[in-house]
């Protein structure tokens, strides 16, 4: 599977598209869906849906999910990889039972609009994660990955993204990600990719600004969600 350059995948990314995310081949080597929020569409969300766990998460930045009163899902996260699960949430403009892709795609639009905490009811059929302010810089995650995409791309600071699985319901790995890409004409980037584009692009202002420690910056198998 060849990857996409990441200013390609960015440039198009900013126009809506939805790409295909991956972690390293050496470990768990699976793909996520993402998309931009603010450009999912009722279609797109179907896609997503078909072609995925169906479990839709939309990662976030802190300052968003601060300015809409997200609280973790638990205060003690015993997910191994810790991923910052906030309370589920559903739009409450447009929305019945919350869970058609139409009304999934409504949420997550207002997710990444003006909309504030009153304007969504909990629990929901959408799930927020927390991204890492430092991005992939400093979590190798896709829920880090979507956000910095969103970021690099000029547009809010929420994205969707869903597990690709097959029609039995495994998990895709590898060369059947690239197939699946491939049928539907997508990009594919990892998140390797855009750990070494940050770090080329930002080098040791990253490490000056965040107080990152500059192994972060080495490609990695130990990617998480």
């Amino acid at each position: 599977m060849k990857n996409a350059p990441i200013e390609k995948i960015v440039s198009e990314f900013r126009a809506g598209a939805l790409v295909v995310v991956t972690d390293d081949a050496d470990r768990e080597n699976e793909g996520d869906l993402i998309v931009a929020a603010s450009h999912c569409t009722p279609g797109i969300m179907a896609f997503i849906i078909r072609h995925t766990s169906g479990i839709v998460c939309a990662p976030l930045s802190e300052e968003r999910a601060v300015e809409l009163d997200l609280p973790l899902m638990v205060q003690h996260n015993e997910d191994p990889h810790h991923t910052a699960f906030t309370v589920s949430v559903d739009a409450t403009a447009g929305v019945t039972t919350g869970i058609s892709a139409t009304e999934r795609c409504n949420t997550v639009n207002a997710l990444a609009s003006s909309m504030e905490p009153a304007d969504f009811v909990r629990p929901g059929h959408i799930f927020p994660l927390i991204a890492k302010s430092g991005g992939v810089l400093e979590r190798r995650g896709h829920t880090e990955a979507a956000v910095d995409l969103c970021r690099l791309a000029g547009l809010p600071e929420v994205a969707v993204i869903s597990e690709l699985v097959n029609d039995d319901g495994s998990v895709m790995k590898g060369a059947e990600i690239a197939n699946f890409a491939g049928r539907f004409g997508l990009r594919t980037m990892s998140i390797a990719d855009l750990v070494r584009y940050r770090a080329e692009a930002e080098g040791d202002d990253f490490i000056l600004a965040r107080g990152a420690a500059p192994q972060v910056y080495a490609a990695s198998s130990d990617l998480q969600q």
